[in-house]
């Protein structure tokens, strides 16, 4: 079996519609795959829909903005239930957070004598239901700026940068609670990429674990060899899922072709018993065996 737990459609930064990031999945041979669009759950009807018709699994989940000691931090959030009025009040604010931004960033590049409009940043980013940073790098590669969103993120959009403009992300330990008291799964998304093994050193995934996290995504494209392997270790010790996924984007991202890092099929069946025991009303759609 064939498992990928971490994929976007255009509902946040893909580019695809999650009715096709599924009929895609189903045809790079996944037999199981995970929308995890960013601080929403807006996609999941579309994706379960098609899992349905094409005969794929599909898990449900969030990838949820947090902070801790100040970095930002991403968890992964399976199978919640989506009715959880607590739960959908925090992505609310983390989504206003994030929209509120983007017009002070329009106007810091504009500064820069770079026509970023925000007419223009509607024509780029079509029908995605929330706008965020990863479609003003879009932006930017439209208009000719940079040649790719890792370039725009590197000289404009990133901490520091020109255009940086912070917003508002969850406490991390608070949004573990609130994803479990919703019956959904915690997992850290890709935990040491981007320069975050100083925050989510050994002693951290510890207190991170006794406040009910579930799960690492070791095997993702931002770890090299040897820090899968000291992240596996640290999983085995404390007793944690382990996950490996593509983090698709689409034509957003890359590199991170469906299904080019997966989770192992007795991960996931961790991650659903653990729902299960949390009481969420929400289980894989379509095929599971």
């Amino acid at each position: 079996m064939t498992i990928d737990l971490h994929t976007h459609s255009r509902v946040s930064d893909g580019t695809a519609a999650p009715r096709d990031l599924v009929h895609a999945a189903k045809a790079a041979g996944l037999d199981v795959v995970a929308l995890t669009d960013h601080d929403t759950t807006l996609g999941w009807d579309e994706a379960a829909a098609a899992a349905e018709e094409v005969g794929i699994g599909l898990v449900r989940g969030i990838e949820v903005s947090t902070r801790f000691h100040d970095a930002g931090v991403h968890l992964l959030a399976y199978l919640p239930d989506p009715a959880d009025a607590a739960l959908q009040a925090e992505l609310a604010r983390i989504v206003q957070g994030r929209e509120d931004r983007v017009p002070t960033m329009l106007a810091r590049l504009r500064d820069l004598g770079i026509p970023a409009t925000e007419e223009a940043l509607a024509a780029s980013a079509g029908d995605s239901e929330i706008t965020g940073r990863p479609h003003v790098a879009d932006l930017l590669v439209r208009l000719g700026v940079v040649r790719d969103r890792d370039q725009a993120f590197a000289e404009y959009l990133s901490d520091g940068g020109p255009a940086f403009v912070d917003r508002y992300a969850a406490d991390l330990v608070e949004m573990i609670a609130l994803v479990r008291g919703a019956g959904g799964v915690p997992v850290i998304a890709h935990p040491w990429g981007r320069g975050s093994a100083h925050v989510l050193d050994e002693p951290a995934i510890v207190v991170l674990k006794e406040a009910g996290l579930a799960g690492l995504e070791v095997d993702h494209l931002d770890h090299d060899p040897h820090t899968r392997d000291r992240l596996r270790e640290i999983a085995g010790r404390l007793d944690l899922v382990v996950t490996g996924s593509s983090d698709h984007h689409g034509t957003g991202k890359t590199g991170h072709d469906l299904g080019c890092e997966t989770t192992a099929p007795h991960q996931l069946a961790r991650i659903l018993d653990l729902a299960a025991t949390l009481g969420s009303p929400t289980t894989i759609v379509g095929r599971e065996d």
